[in-house]
């Protein structure tokens, strides 16, 4: 990206991520309606991941981080409260293959997936490697051993405190109150898979005062721990993941993906030509912004 006249490479690439906040990088949309889910997506290309890291590192209130695949997408289509969860949060990137499509059908250019798999773990080398001191690292999800064994790799290291993904809610609420510091912003990864983990960021953002980042992670820690393997660089290049996953989990994964993908594309379709769609959409609209 050439930086406009009169701008530096620093004023450019703010520019740039404003721009993707407020749905201002489109094309010409197969479809009649707008998603207001697929608008609210930051779209970033992989050339500035790196702002976009930076402006996450030096958050000033409780930020939520969050990522829409095919799976959350049909999730928000099939309940109201999970919907108005995932318009609450701060920032929201795309993840895979079929986001990708939906955001074309809707005029908006997909830019680079960033899926959490790939994207936490620089984010959080990125803090470790550029101010440790200034944070304060909670893993929250999954079991022992892999709670433990996934978190200090994810985190470096670094001090960390955590707590299984299997508690009430107001367990975390209360996990992360007892432990924080003041002179520190907690950064605390949620891997107890959707919608608990996007419900609990969203009560943490509300309770919690000061700076604080909250990401929401999935499966990100047993990956971290080598509990699941990550899918071969050709399905991941190819947007495929969610396929070597269902060929390896079939029994577990068969629903999120064998049913799930026919759903996924029957929801973007009504929510962009059909009357359905249309009224379905004002009502998120009304979400969105309450």
């Amino acid at each position: 990206m050439t930086p406009r006249n009169g701008t530096n490479a620093a004023e450019e690439s703010l520019r740039y991520i404003t721009e993707t906040k407020h749905g201002l990088a489109m094309t010409n949309s197969l479809f009649k309606r707008q998603d207001p889910l697929i608008n609210k997506l930051e779209l970033i290309d992989d050339d500035h991941s790196e702002h976009l890291m930076r402006e996450l590192a030096s958050v000033d209130r409780p930020t939520v981080l969050a990522f829409l695949n095919q799976h959350a997408y049909n999730l928000a289509q099939q309940s109201p409260p999970v919907r108005r969860r995932f318009n609450q949060m701060s920032y929201l990137l795309r993840d895979g293959i079929g986001i990708k499509l939906a955001c074309k059908l809707n005029g908006r250019d997909p830019k680079a997936n960033m899926n959490g798999s790939d994207f936490i773990p620089k984010l959080i080398d990125h803090l470790v490697t550029n101010g440790a001191d200034r944070y304060q690292f909670f893993a929250m999800g999954t079991r022992e051993p892999w709670l433990s064994k996934g978190a200090r790799r994810l985190f470096k290291d670094a001090p960390f405190f955590a707590i299984d993904g299997f508690q009430s809610d107001r367990n975390y609420l209360d996990h992360i109150q007892r432990h924080s510091r003041k002179d520190k912003v907690p950064v605390v990864v949620l891997a107890m898979g959707m919608p608990k983990q996007e419900e609990i960021a969203v009560r943490m953002q509300e309770q919690l005062q000061g700076p604080a980042l909250l990401i929401c992670g999935g499966a990100i820690l047993d990956f971290a721990a080598e509990r699941f393997n990550r899918a071969p660089m050709v399905f991941r290049k190819t947007g495929l993941e969610w396929l070597y996953r269902l060929l390896r989990e079939p029994r577990r994964l068969a629903r999120r993906y064998v049913i799930g993908i026919p759903q996924f594309f029957y929801y973007i379709t009504r929510n962009g030509i059909t009357a359905r769609g249309d009224s379905h959409q004002r009502r998120q609209v009304r979400e969105q912004e309450s």
